[in-house]
């Protein structure tokens, strides 16, 4: 992949439901481009099919027609081949394997791969427990063990135990206190920072948006409606982003991190 393509390019994507005889389109057309090194976030109402986009970049769904291309591939190929080396993924509810340990849990996708000595699996699988703020005294823990908190760290150091260069988050502090939240988005700045990652983020906290994110991406209409930097996505006129931006959260928030409230519309 060349330095100066980027990460995802999607193009003209059609989603479409089908529930009998009904049809729903979801995304229509819709286009989004994500540069490397960017904190994207993916905000919008219920509906507009946010997850549903994160699924189709990781090559889980398939949309009815489009081009979605990650790193350069078609996202189909994800799909087929396994995205773990290419593409880690947070969901929501951190989705760890219940009858698994910590470190079980974390190591599993280097497992997957076979024929790598189980020393070494173990080495990486510590290095990334330890890098996600975690003590070597959680890897024996059992998932019913853990905080949220500790939840989402584990399942972030299972997304990055291949290195990806791209990361994916679904809901990344949903359900915490707002002590570890904010915890937990300074960890995501640094790991963000540490290891170059490229990130697309679905969330519907507004700290968590403006703490993280370089660009806003809206999903409205059945496409997005608008892409850039978070001040100029707020002082564009949707009642959406009227809505969701700018009523009392959206502008305190904004104060908080310095940036600009934009006028009621």
């Amino acid at each position: 992949m060349a330095e100066t393509e980027p990460v995802v390019a999607i193009r003209k994507l059609w989603t479409v439901f089908q529930n009998g005889d009904k049809k729903t389109v979801v995304h229509k057309d819709l286009d989004l481009t994500v540069e490397r090194g960017e904190v994207l976030s993916l905000v919008g109402g219920s509906g507009t099919g946010k997850t549903v986009l994160l699924r189709q970049m990781l090559g889980l769904e398939t949309p009815a027609q489009g081009e979605i291309l990650v790193l350069g591939k078609p996202a189909a190929e994800l799909g087929k081949r396994g995205a773990a080396s290419r593409v880690g993924m947070l969901f929501q509810q951190g989705a760890l394997f219940s009858a698994f340990t910590v470190l079980e849990n974390i190591a599993f996708p280097l497992r997957e791969l076979n024929g790598l000595p189980a020393e070494l699996i173990r080495e990486a699988a510590m290095v990334k427990l330890q890098m996600v703020g975690l003590s070597p005294d959680a890897a024996g823990k059992m998932p019913s063990d853990l905080s949220g908190g500790m939840i989402k760290r584990v399942a972030l150091a299972r997304a990055l135990i291949m290195d990806p260069p791209l990361l994916l988050l679904d809901e990344p502090t949903a359900g915490l206190d707002p002590d570890s939240s904010d915890s937990f988005c300074a960890l995501l700045r640094s790991l963000h920072r540490g290891m170059g990652l490229t990130v697309v983020m679905v969330t519907h906290d507004l700290d968590t948006i403006f703490e993280l994110s370089t660009r806003i991406a809206v999903l409205a209409s059945q496409k997005v409606i608008i892409n850039d930097v978070p001040r100029k996505v707020v002082a564009f006129e949707h009642p959406f982003i009227h809505d969701f931006f700018l009523g009392e959260r959206g502008q305190r928030a904004m104060a908080l991190l310095n940036l600009p409230t934009a006028p009621s519309i």
